[in-house]
């Protein structure tokens, strides 16, 4: 990715976070994109601790014999995020796509987030 491109994001995200942010019952969903794997954590800013994380780094999906950096997994990352925010105890959360546009990766991920019951 260009310098530009990246920087352009960096601005967007800083734009984004002066208005989003975490709290005890509505924690963050924040994305995180790479070229080859897509990273998810819920975060309660108040107390800056992360409540659930996955990627598609984590055991079930790493096993699969696909691309890391598709919206297939995208969706299966996002699915195993809802049940954990879920396991936790965490139905309502704020969505930060961090700069990334709301396409590909990013929408199949919340996506399938929300009908894992997520509500955002």
């Amino acid at each position: 990715m260009s310098k530009t491109r990246e920087l352009g994001r960096q601005r967007r995200h800083e734009r984004i976070r002066k208005t989003v942010s975490g709290t005890t019952e509505r924690p963050r969903l924040s994305v995180f994109r790479s070229l080859s794997n897509i990273y998810v954590q819920i975060i309660d800013d108040t107390s800056g601790t992360t409540v659930a994380a996955a990627s598609s780094l984590d055991g079930g999906i790493k096993e699969l014999k696909q691309n890391k950096g598709n919206a297939k997994t995208a969706k299966e990352v996002g699915t195993l995020v809802a049940q954990k925010a879920k396991a936790k105890g965490v139905t309502k959360v704020v969505f930060d796509r961090s700069g990334y546009l709301y396409h590909g990766r990013i929408k199949a991920l919340a996506d399938a987030a929300r009908e894992a019951g997520l509500e955002f």
